[in-house]
Order: structure tokens, then sequence, then C-alpha cells
């Protein structure tokens, strides 16, 4: 993701938002998990998912930074923290978490991210619909693999296979940086159906393992 898009999200009016607090009326920041001024739980608002970890918007980001992220805003969401609170304060909490959690599984998985970036652009992500497959490459690519994966007879030639998926999906994954960086959605799109479709291969392939193990 370019600069621009860097501060589309980051400046957008959910990010940097000030509202009253729902239990004291005093201002608080969208952002913001506690009242600054009483202390109450807020609810989880309209941010997007890079806002609501505190992670840098883009398609490259620090895994790590991230579970963290997610991490401590769930011990402060944890229901232990809530139980002498009233039920409104438990819910919002609860609201919170789910919130976090929804953020954190799309943003972990390289192929959701791909999906909301291209979504937080306005873009259609080919990935989220069930769509025709447009890309002759790909097809003869699918089709050669698929023949090859139901041809195959040993755990060596499986595992041959497998690598081959396995590079093919590293190199998708190098592609949707590139292509984000630039913006360039068609690219992005583009990388993100082919991935679909190899990690596809790669759960399949690895249910032609189990079948090939139980045969020997």
């Amino acid at each position: 993701m370019s600069q621009s898009e860097h501060e589309r999200l980051n400046q957008s009016p959910e990010a940097g938002a000030v509202l009253p607090c729902w239990s004291c009326k005093q201002p608080v920041a969208a952002r913001a998990l506690f009242c600054h001024s009483c202390g109450a739980v807020q609810p989880p608002g309209q941010l997007d998912h890079f806002a609501r970890l505190g992670v840098v918007p883009g398609f490259d980001l620090d895994l790590d930074r991230l579970e963290k992220q997610y991490l401590g805003f769930q011990r402060a969401m944890h229901p232990d923290r809530f139980v002498t609170k009233t039920a409104k304060e438990r819910a919002i909490a609860e609201s919170q978490a789910v919130s976090m959690n929804e953020a954190y599984e799309t943003l972990k998985d390289p192929l959701r991210r791909a999906a909301y970036l291209l979504e937080c652009a306005g873009k259609t992500a080919a990935v989220d619909k069930d769509q025709t497959v447009h890309d002759p490459e790909l097809l003869m690519e699918a089709m050669e693999a698929r023949e090859a994966l139901s041809e195959v007879t040993t755990i060596d030639g499986l595992e041959k296979l497998q690598v081959e998926a396995g590079a093919k999906a590293i190199d998708l994954l190098s592609q949707l940086s590139k292509a984000f960086a630039a913006d360039d959605y068609d690219a992005a799109n583009k990388a993100a159906t082919r991935m679909k479709y190899w990690r596809k291969f790669l759960e399949e392939s690895r249910a032609r393992r189990a079948a090939l193990e139980d045969e020997a």
C-alpha cells in the first residue's frame, strides 16, 4: 500500500473521531478502549481493522507486533475484568473483544488481508466472490496441477508437487506486496485469486497424502 493509501486510512473520520462517552458524556477518542475521564469501557465503533489493533495499514505487516497488540487488547477485555461491572459494560466489553477478534483473524491471514485492503480501496475482491476465473494461465496451471495430483502414486512424488505449489504461493506473496505498494489493485486482485487456488491445491494435496498413506 502506498503512502497515500496509508494516509487515507489513518485520516478516515472514524479513526480520528472524538465521541462522547456513553457513561459520563465527556469526549473520548474513537480508538480508545476506555473513557479517559470515568474509565468506562467504550463501544467498538466503526474503525477499520488496522486502527482497531493499532498497526500501520498495509499488506506487509509485522505479524509479531500484530499478535502482541491483539493479545494485549484481548486481555484488557477479558470477562474476569468485568465481573463486578454492570450488564451493559459486560456487553460492551464482549462486543469489543468480538470486533478485535474479527480484525485479527482478517489481518493475520495474507489472503483475507489482501481482500480487505481491496475492499478498503473500493475494489471488488475476487477472492471473496464465487466468480468464474478469467485467467487462461491460471486455468492451464490448475488443469495440469490437478491432473498431476490425481496421477501421483508415491509420497516422494506428492512432496515434489507440494514443494512446487508452496514456491508459487511464496512468490505470490511477493507479488501482492509489490502490487499494494504501487496501488495496482488489478495486479493485487489477480495475485490474490492465484494464491487462493494454490492454497486450495495444497489442502487437496494433504488429503491426497493421507489417502496414499492409508494405501501403504
